[in-house]
């Protein structure tokens, strides 16, 4: 399998046989112009390298709603020595970050992390300008078979719902376990699609509620593990990682809170619904939406009715999200689990 790696002179990039690492196939050369490109449907630019669709666009647009997840993820732990992660790797030589988006968790740890190679992986060239020389970005399948030879100290996940067939997903945690070192940390951080409330400031019939269960009866239909939050400790727990710890948080849609951090992650999480939710639900409500597909204008209307209900300043309103980090057992651990009665 080969990769397409990004320099940091981001106006080049280099393809490396993985098979053969001395062998460079190209010294230099262009990423495909029609991955650069990808593909244009319903005004969203989608990626092409996986023919299997993305449930999400790569543009400028999902690019930004990326970049306020991961600063809302960053401000609610940025209390702790380190919000970026919770596994307690303190030495790090191979990093990698799968689904890695815009990049931003990917450079904010390697600049941390000067020590450590960093690899962000997704498919769909990041729109980075410059990132630090330990930071690599590589556009890949990562359901294909893994060629890297160095295994990885951590492997960080996040925001993979509805990504994956559940087949796919445990075959990626299975990926993620054979390529950790052992004693290595595999860290995700999910959130949920459903909107809910603690008191009587949303009416019971209101819109906003009809957004989770929605896309996840979308989701069901084509086949996407939806829910992942629920799901992916049994998922982690099954591949065979032990030591699993868990945080869950209340992520508030709007500035509402009185606690001075979580008013300011409700208020950069009421833009990140604002500018994603698109996004987030076209592809799946014009593929499979209930009863039959949408139209990109039904879903653009759904859109803004929700934008609306959720721009009013009065109501009291959050999703949730969980943080999990495993670890993967040294061989000592792990024969005497086997060998245990």
């Amino acid at each position: 399998m080969s990769k397409d790696i990004i320099a940091p002179d981001t106006d080049l990039h280099f393809v490396k046989d993985n098979h053969n690492p001395d062998d460079w196939q190209s010294a230099t050369t262009s990423i495909a112009s029609s991955v650069y490109k990808g593909l244009m449907e319903n005004g969203r630019r989608y990626q092409t390298l996986r023919d299997k669709g993305s449930h999400v666009p790569s543009d400028e647009q999902m690019f930004e709603t990326y970049e306020a997840s991961h600063f809302l993820a960053f401000i609610i732990d940025s209390h702790k020595e380190n919000p970026l992660f919770q596994a307690p790797v303190v030495k790090p030589k191979h990093i990698l970050d799968i689904g890695t988006g815009k990049g931003s968790w990917a450079v904010d740890v390697a600049d941390l992390f000067p020590g450590a190679t960093v690899r962000g992986v997704d498919l769909f060239p990041p729109p980075v300008t410059w990132i630090p020389p330990n930071c690599l970005f590589e556009i890949d399948d990562i359901l294909q078979s893994w060629t890297w030879r160095d295994p990885f100290d951590l492997i960080h996940l996040r925001l993979l719902d509805a990504a994956f067939t559940p087949e796919e997903t445990d075959h990626l945690y299975k990926q993620c376990y054979d390529h950790l070192q052992p004693g290595g940390w595999i860290e995700q951080l999910e959130m949920s699609t459903f909107i809910e409330c603690d008191d009587d400031s949303v009416p019971a019939d209101n819109v906003l509620f009809t957004w989770g269960p929605r896309l996840k009866m979308a989701a069901h239909k084509a086949g996407r593990s939806f829910e992942i939050m629920q799901t992916f400790q049994e998922s982690i727990e099954r591949a065979g990682f032990v030591d699993i710890h868990t945080k869950d948080y209340k992520w508030p849609i709007g500035p509402w809170p009185r606690d001075k951090t979580l008013k300011e992650v409700g208020g950069v999480n009421h833009q990140h619904w604002l500018i994603g939710m698109e996004g987030y639900g076209m592809w799946l409500l014009t593929k499979y939406g209930d009863p039959v597909p949408w139209t990109k204008e039904e879903v653009q209307v759904y859109v803004a009715q929700m934008r609306k209900e959720l721009s009013k300043p009065r109501i009291h309103v959050y999703q949730r999200a969980r943080r999990i980090w495993a670890r993967k057992p040294v061989d000592e651990e792990w024969v005497k689990v086997e060998s245990s009665p």
